[in-house]
C-alpha cells in the first residue's frame, strides 16, 4: 500500500463517527506529555489501535493521541513520539505527522528535551528553536516522492516560521518567562554524544542536541505545514555537564520546568 493511502487509512479510522478538524498540532517530547491532560473536550486515541502507527517504546512517551480544545482552538496532540534509535525506518518516525497534516493541520508545535551545548543555556531553560542541523544520516523524503504530499525539493530555509517565533516570545514576555533561542542539532542516538561530538557541534554553530524533532520538522515542512519548535533544555551535554548523562534527569527536569511549558503553550495556541 502506497504512503498516501496508508495515511488516509489511518484519518479514516481516526474520524469515523467524528467530526474532527483540528488547526494546530503539537507532539509533545520526553517529560513533557502532562500538557495534554490540561486540554479540554478530549478525544484520545492509543496508537496502537490506529492502522499503521507503531508501538512507543521510551518511558516518558504515552503514545496517545489527543484531540482537544485549548480555549477557541481545536488542537491535536501526538503524546509522545517514535525515535529513529527504536528500530524503526524513519517514514515510520514520520507518519504521525504526516497524519497530522493530512488532517489538514496549518501549523505544529514541536516539542522536545533536549542537551543544552551553548554556555548561556541551563537546565529548565526553554529554546525556542530558530534552525536545525541534521546530523542523523537519514532524510524522511528519501525514495519515491508524491506530489499528492509535497514537492520533490522542497525549500527548508525558512523551517521554523519566523511569524510564530515572534508570537512565542510575545506570550513568553507576557509570563515573565526567559526565552532562549537557538539551533537544534539532531543525531541518531540512543547513546548520548561524546565530550569531542560535543565540541564539533558547537563548532558547527548547534547550541542544543537531541535525538528527534528534525524528521518531523522537514515532513511538516513538505506538506506545507508552518512549523514552530521548542526545546527543553533538560541537562547540559557531555563535555560540560561534570557529572554522567541519564534519562532519569531528563525527565526529573522536564517535569520541574512544566508549570512554565504548560502556562507557555496555553497562551501560545490561542494567538496561532
Amino acid at each position: 500500500m502506497k504512503l498516501y493511502d496508508q495515511i488516509n487509512e489511518s484519518i479514516g479510522f481516526i474520524k469515523k463517527d467524528k467530526f474532527l478538524k483540528p488547526k494546530i498540532g503539537i507532539v509533545l517530547g520526553s517529560g513533557l506529555g502532562e500538557f495534554a491532560n490540561t486540554v479540554s473536550k478530549k478525544i484520545v486515541f492509543n496508537y496502537s489501535d490506529i492502522p499503521h502507527f507503531k508501538k512507543v517504546s521510551i518511558k516518558g512517551h504515552a503514545g496517545k493521541l489527543v484531540f482537544g480544545k485549548i480555549q477557541n482552538k481545536t488542537i491535536v496532540i501526538l503524546q509522545g513520539r517514535y525515535h529513529f534509535y527504536e528500530g524503526h525506518d524513519i517514514k515510520d518516525v514520520v507518519f504521525p505527522i504526516r497524519v497530522l497534516c493530512g488532517m489538514g493541520i496549518e501549523k505544529i508545535i514541536l516539542t522536545n528535551a533536549a542537551g543544552g551545548i551553548n554556555p548561556n543555556l541551563k537546565p529548565g531553560d526553554l529554546m525556542v528553536i530558530h534552525d536545525h542541523i541534521n546530523l542523523m544520516g537519514v532524510n524522511p523524503l528519501k525514495g519515491e516522492n508524491d506530489e499528492r504530499m509535497g514537492l520533490r525539493f522542497p525549500d527548508m530555509s525558512n523551517v521554523y516560521n519566523k511569524d510564530l517565533i515572534k508570537i512565542i516570545f510575545g506570550v513568553g514576555d507576557s509570563l515573565g518567562l526567559k526565552l532562549k533561542t537557538g539551533v537544534y542539532a539532531a543525531l541518531t542516538g540512543p547513546s548520548y554524544e561524546t565530550p569531542s561530538e560535543i565540541k564539533m557541534l558547537s563548532l558547527l554553530g548547534a547550541d542544543a542536541v537531541g535525538m528527534s524533532t528534525v524528521p518531523e520538522a522537514i515532513a511538516a515542512r513538505h506538506m506545507y505545514v508552518k512549523v514552530a519548535g521548542i526545546s527543553c533544555i533538560t541537562n547540559l551535554a557531555a563535555g560540560i555537564s561534570k557529572s554522567p548523562l541519564n534519562h532519569k534527569e531528563v525527565t526529573e527536569t522536564a517535569k520541574r520546568v512544566k508549570n512554565n511549558f504548560i502556562a507557555l503553550l496555553e497562551k501560545v495556541i490561542p494567538e496561532f
